[in-house]
């Protein structure tokens, strides 16, 4: 007994891995391609086979690392897409393991660690990401680590921490520019600082050092990005999302309602009501923790006024780099409710009743996409309007099996972002027999080059955006794929000579 006690994590790790492999995997390629992912996997595939485009994700502002983790999958997986998620798959297990390591640095238990990963497994908000091959899962994951390491050192001050802080936090803002709060909220961990200590004057100067020589290793690594010729559009990029200081004094808070009361709501549909309740309860208990409390809040609440003020176009996936700063208060929630109720199936009663919310919207998320009880926003994105690539795949399937007996022209609507241009792209790059262009925006009249090509190969145009085509191209209809539950639909029309 005794010996199993000792080793109890190891059948805990065991079930935990399974749960999230169950979650993150089933199904994982059932959700049709989201523009965003279509972008990203088809730059990682282009840097794999060119390395003068390793940089390629600066042509549109957006910092390299997560297209470089793709890639590098992309070595061993060679369906492109499935190697995209399965990289987001990746970087959410190390989401949890973070939460595991601070929740027991901040709050002391390995219970309330134990169930913060088992939160973040569970959580709608990181299932979804983690099966999507976008940048924001990957930027999630860097939180975590960089609150414990920087509170560890306000802890110890020991002298490789600040390579340590340096490295994770510089890899962070390689990924996306909303990485640097994780060093612009360095002070904040001081709450964790022992000012009572001898000596405290030196100490402190110590950690000003440490904490110095710690941003300036990931202000190094961000600034190895000069070396590309496009690292001047990373900041053009940033402009239009959030308004720049000298065009939001001139209308502070024209937007700031809005953006709340987006952010709010659609972090409420991802927590859910009962949740919700869990982390005000844990925001009360424990008292002895306050400090802690507050520095996870301080790392929510940031970024969260910070885009409700200056935010010109966000996203509801944005938001679970902050979140996820707010599961530990909820595992301490949970842990604190195990004390009180002591009967161990009572607990388990009351753990079904806490987490029936979330196990809905997971299975529905795993097995019914378009129905799954998500922000609106994010189901109109991903499956059910025209940037999600319902049919993308369908027609990839038909193009690459008609190709194999003929030549054929495929136009598609779209060039930079169209699911249906780069789905091509990723597959039939290297076939002789299929010839494409991407064409945007669709023209009142056909172009030439289509109709001349009719005259002698089978030649299609793929609506993906506009619904119809245009009354003087002469075409006729020959598959349309609805996206999710919505309206709108992928059309693909053959070209009549």
């Amino acid at each position: 007994m005794s010996t199993l006690k000792k080793f109890w994590y190891i059948p805990v790790i065991l079930l935990f891995a399974l749960l999230y492999s169950v979650l993150r995997l089933t199904n994982i390629m059932t959700l049709p391609l989201f523009t965003d992912e279509s972008i990203y996997i088809r730059w990682s595939q282009i840097a794999l086979n060119d390395a003068s485009w390793r940089y390629i994700s600066l042509t549109d502002g957006k910092q390299p690392l997560f297209v470089w983790i793709v890639m590098s999958v992309m070595r061993v997986v060679h369906d492109p897409i499935l190697a995209g998620r399965l990289s987001s798959v990746g970087a959410g297990v190390f989401s949890a393991l973070g939460l595991f390591f601070l929740t027991k640095e901040v709050f002391k238990k390995t219970s309330v660690a134990v169930l913060a990963s088992l939160l973040y497994i569970l959580y709608p908000f990181a299932l979804v990401l983690d099966r999507m091959a976008l940048y924001d899962g990957l930027v999630a994951t860097f939180v975590p680590w960089s609150i414990w390491l920087e509170i560890l050192l306000a802890k110890r001050l020991k002298s490789y921490m600040p390579w340590v802080i340096g490295f994770v936090v510089g890899f962070g803002v390689l990924n996306k520019s909303n990485a640097f709060f994780n060093l612009a909220l360095f002070p904040v961990t001081l709450l964790s600082f022992d000012f009572t200590q001898k000596h405290v004057k030196q100490q402190l100067l110590k950690w000003v050092g440490f904490a110095g020589l710690a941003s300036a290793i990931a202000l190094f690594f961000y600034n190895t990005l000069r070396l590309s010729q496009y690292f001047y559009i990373i900041n053009l990029k940033n402009q239009t999302f959030v308004y720049p200081l000298g065009q939001w004094i001139h209308h502070p808070l024209l937007h700031f309602v809005g953006n709340f009361h987006g952010l709010s709501e659609w972090a409420f549909v991802y927590t859910g009501i009962v949740m919700t309740a869990v982390l005000a309860l844990g925001l009360i208990v424990e008292r002895q923790f306050w400090k802690e409390k507050i520095i996870l809040v301080i790392w929510f609440a940031s970024p969260f006024i910070y885009l409700s003020f200056f935010g010109r176009t966000i996203y509801a996936r944005w938001e679970l780099a902050m979140v996820i700063s707010l599961l530990p208060i909820m595992a301490l929630a949970i842990d604190w409710i195990r004390m009180k109720v002591k009967n161990v199936w009572l607990f388990v009663l009351v753990c079904l009743v806490l987490f029936a919310q979330w196990g809905y919207a997971d299975f529905k998320i795993v097995t019914d996409f378009a129905h799954a009880p998500i922000p609106e926003s994010d189901l109109n994105q991903y499956i059910n309007d025209w940037p999600a690539g319902g049919g993308a795949r369908e027609i990839n399937a038909y193009f690459g099996e008609l190709s194999k007996h003929e030549k054929i022209y495929v136009a598609t609507e779209g060039t930079f972002g169209s699911v249906p241009t780069i789905m091509l792209e990723l597959y039939q790059n290297g076939n002789p027999n299929l010839e494409k262009r991407g064409i945007w925006p669709t023209p009142s009249t056909m172009p030439q080059d289509l109709l001349d090509k009719a005259k002698v190969m089978p030649v299609f145009y793929v609506l993906n955006q506009t619904q119809a085509p245009p009354p003087a191209w002469h075409v006729q209809l020959i598959a349309k794929y609805q996206k999710g539950i919505g309206t709108n639909y992928l059309h693909v029309y053959r070209v009549l000579p």
